[in-house]
Formats: C-alpha cells, sequence, structure tokens
C-alpha cells in the first residue's frame, strides 16, 4: 500500500537517480562531462525529483521551454542523505527555513496524465552553499531520457497507459532511518 508521504526512487546500494529538466544548452555539457558544468549556475538552487512522474507533470513531458531536455542524474545515495540530512521542510519554522542548505517539499504525486494522487512526492533543493558538492562529488552519471520520455509521452495522449507504464522507470521505497523520516515528515 501506498504511504501517504514516502520516497519513491531508482536506487542501488550506492546510488539514487533524481530526474531534473534543462535547456539542451546545460543538458549537453552536463551530459559530455558526466556532471553539471557551465552554463550550469552554481549560484542558484536546484532542485532533486526521485519521481519521475512528477517531473514529467513538472516539464509539461520535455515540452516546457527551458525544460525540454530530461536528465536522470545519479547521485550517490551518501551524498542524498547527507542533503536529507541538512533539510528545513519548506513548510516548516521560517527562521529555519530561511538559513536552511536545504530544502524538502512534499508535493502530490501525478499520474501519467498529470492528475494529483492521495500521496505525496518528495522535492529536494540544494542550496548555493552546497550546489558544488552535489556537482562535482555527489553526481556519478547522467543519462538522457528525453527519448524515452517523448515515447512514453506520444504513448499517453494516444491512450496506451499500459504500454506507457511498462517504459516508466523503476521506483520503489526508499528506506531512511526513523529519526529522519519523522523529521522529514515521511513515513519511514
Amino acid at each position: 500500500m501506498q504511504q501517504l508521504r514516502e520516497i519513491r526512487a531508482d536506487f542501488d546500494a550506492g546510488t539514487i537517480v533524481v530526474y531534473q529538466a534543462y535547456a539542451p544548452a546545460i543538458a549537453d555539457p552536463a551530459l559530455a562531462a558526466q556532471r553539471f558544468v557551465p552554463p550550469f549556475s552554481f549560484g542558484r538552487m536546484t532542485w532533486l525529483k526521485p519521481s519521475f512522474a512528477w517531473l514529467m507533470h513538472r516539464s509539461n513531458w520535455a515540452r516546457k521551454p527551458g525544460q525540454e531536455r530530461v536528465l536522470a542524474v545519479r547521485i550517490t545515495r551518501a551524498g542524498w542523505e547527507e542533503a536529507l540530512a541538512l533539510a528545513e521542510p519548506t513548510a516548516g519554522d521560517p527562521a529555519a527555513l530561511a538559513g536552511a542548505r536545504v530544502h524538502v517539499q512534499w508535493d502530490p504525486e501525478r499520474s501519467l496524465r498529470g492528475g494529483a494522487l492521495n500521496h505525496y512526492s518528495i522535492q529536494v533543493g540544494v542550496g548555493r552553499s552546497l550546489i558544488r558538492t552535489f556537482a562535482e562529488e555527489w553526481v556519478t552519471g547522467i543519462t538522457d531520457l528525453t527519448p524515452q520520455v517523448h515515447r512514453i509521452a506520444g504513448l499517453v495522449r494516444t491512450g496506451q497507459q499500459a504500454r506507457a507504464q511498462r517504459l516508466l522507470p523503476p521506483e520503489r521505497p526508499y528506506p531512511l532511518p526513523r529519526p529522519l523520516a519523522a523529521r522529514l515528515g515521511a513515513n519511514g
């Protein structure tokens, strides 16, 4: 049974996949370097989304201007859990959030058609003070999922939900230590 607030992700023993959407000017150099390099901005927060469906909603299936390329960014679990340990919920104390290096928010998970579901997905905002660590130490690989995204979107548009579903990246509950889950408002 799906928990109300549960991190669901594609992960293995050492890494987790998060999804981001960028313009080609940022995506192409990142793919070539297999890490984020200029013109990627090291001066602003970047949001990590382990939910593929949520990013598809956010980027309009890679059709939103500036979000035409969908990247699967594989990062270390140690980095992911460091970010979570430093995070402050966006719905929490405004003073704590103002000084936080990482922000966490829970947004309604989305169906393939974009409808809000009855459970929530986590979004993790890595702030300026930690962005170089993310880009230079946590990232272990970057894959361009844009062709797959377009294929899935085409299947969804033509009513072929079952075929589209089979092409989705695998996501399963990500285990969090109970104290961290409680602090983030997650079911652990």
